[in-house]
C-alpha cells in the first residue's frame, strides 16, 4: 500500500477543502494517509474523519522559531511514507527541506506572489527552494508555471482543483431583489470576493463610478480588513457600490445578478467564479492569474487594473440583452466541463504516478 504524507500549513478556506477531498479520496481508494497540518486547521476541516492519520504541527504562514522543530517533524514523518505531498509554497519549502532529499516531494502552489517589496523577496527564496527541491510542481495557474519554468523546476503539471458543488438558490429573484431593496428596473451587477488587496475592489468602485448614467447597483458580497477604506473611496466616487458584508445566500445572489465581474490583481483557479458558471452567469472578469483558463470562452476578460475597460465590458453586458444571453449560455457550457472531485483525485494519482512512488501493491 502506497503511503502518502499530504502537509498542509495555515488555511481557513478552498485550499483546506482541497486537501480535505484529496484525504479522503486517497485513504478510499486503499493508500496509508498520514496528513499533518495545525491543530487549527485539523479542527476546522475535521480532518480526522478523512481516514488520514492526523499529525498536528506548527506551520505558519509567515517564518517563526518553531520552524526548526517543524523542519525536524516533518523529517521524521517524510522517512515512513513513500511521498510527501504538500500544498503551498511555505509548506513546499519546508516539505522539501525536511525531505532532504530522501523522499519525493510534490509541491501544489495555490497562490501567486504577494504585493509587498519585503514578501515578494522571502517568496521568491522560498520558490528557489521549491524549484530545487521537489520532484514535481503542481500549480493553479499558467504564470506559476512561467515562474518555476524560469527557476529551471524539474517538472512541472497544472494542478486539478475540484470545483464546488452547485447550490440550489433557496428564494426567488424577486425575493432576493426585494430583500436588496431594488426596484424592478435596476440592473444588479455581483462581485463575491474578500475585501483584501488581492481582490483590486477600487477598480470595481471606480469602473461603477464611470457607470452612474445606467440604473444599477454593484453588490459586493464579503468583508475583510479594507471595509472602511473601500466605503470611503465608494463615497468619494460616488458609486452606486454596496457593501453587503459576508453573506450566505450566495447562490441566491448569483441567480438574481444581471452579471458577476471580478476586479483581481491574481486568481488561481476562483471558487466564486466557477460558482458563477454552475449558474450560468453573464460574467466579466480581469484577465489575472488562471481566471482565463477556468473561464474559457465563458466570460469577458478585460485587463487587470484598468477601470475604464471593466466599466466598458460591464455597460456592454448590462445594456445587450444579447451578448448577456450569449455570455450565460456559455457559462452554462463551461460549467459542465469544470473537474469533479473524482477528476482531481485522478490527476493527483497520476501525479504520484509520475514520480514512481503511488502505485498501489
Amino acid at each position: 500500500m502506497s503511503r502518502i504524507l499530504l502537509v498542509l500549513g495555515t488555511s481557513s478556506g478552498g485550499v483546506g477543502a482541497h486537501v480535505r477531498s484529496l484525504a479522503q479520496g486517497l485513504a478510499g481508494a486503499g493508500r496509508d494517509v498520514v496528513l499533518a497540518a495545525p491543530p487549527a486547521v485539523l479542527d476546522g476541516f475535521d480532518m480526522a474523519a478523512t481516514g488520514a492519520r492526523v499529525v498536528p504541527i506548527e506551520l505558519s504562514d509567515r517564518p517563526r522559531r518553531s520552524d526548526a522543530g517543524t523542519l525536524a517533524q516533518l523529517g521524521r514523518l517524510g522517512a515512513e511514507v513513500d511521498l510527501v505531498h504538500a500544498h503551498g509554497l511555505r509548506a513546499g519549502a519546508l516539505a522539501v527541506l525536511g525531505a532532504r532529499g530522501r523522499t519525493p516531494v510534490i509541491v501544489t502552489l495555490h497562490n501567486g506572489p504577494p504585493q509587498s517589496a519585503p514578501a515578494r523577496a522571502i517568496h521568491a527564496a522560498l520558490e528557489a527552494t521549491v524549484a530545487r527541491g521537489a520532484a514535481l510542481v503542481l500549480v493553479v495557474s499558467p504564470d506559476l508555471g512561467h515562474r518555476l519554468r524560469r527557476l529551471r523546476a524539474h517538472a512541472i503539471r497544472p494542478a486539478v482543483i475540484a470545483a464546488p458543488p452547485r447550490r440550489a438558490p433557496a428564494s426567488s429573484r424577486h425575493v432576493v431583489r426585494a430583500g436588496l431593496d431594488l426596484a424592478p428596473h435596476t440592473s444588479l451587477a455581483l462581485t463575491v470576493a474578500r475585501l483584501a488587496p488581492q481582490k483590486d475592489l477600487p477598480t470595481l468602485i471606480r469602473a461603477a463610478a464611470r457607470l452612474r448614467d445606467l440604473d444599477l447597483t454593484v453588490a459586493v458580497a464579503g468583508d475583510g480588513p479594507l471595509r472602511g477604506h473601500l466605503q470611503a473611496l465608494i463615497d468619494a466616487e460616488q458609486a452606486p457600490v454596496r457593501l453587503l458584508g459576508a453573506r450566505s445566500d450566495v447562490p441566491d445572489l448569483l441567480a438574481a445578478a444581471d452579471v458577476v465581474a471580478s476586479s483581481a490583481l491574481w486568481e488561481g483557479q476562483p471558487v466564486a467564479l466557477q460558482e458563477a458558471l454552475l449558474e450560468g452567469a453573464a460574467i466579466v472578469a480581469t484577465d489575472a492569474g488562471g481566471t482565463a483558463a477556468v473561464l474559457g470562452d465563458a466570460g469577458l476578460l478585460v485587463p487587470v487594473g484598468d477601470p475604464e475597460a471593466l466599466a466598458t465590458a460591464l455597460r456592454m453586458v448590462l445594456t445587450d440583452g444579447t451578448v448577456r444571453d450569449n455570455l450565460r449560455s456559455r457559462a452554462r457550457e463551461r460549467a459542465d466541463d469544470l473537474p469533479s472531485v473524482a477528476d482531481a483525485l485522478g490527476a493527483a494519482l497520476t501525479a504520484y504516478q509520475s514520480v514512481g512512488v503511488a502505485r498501489r501493491r
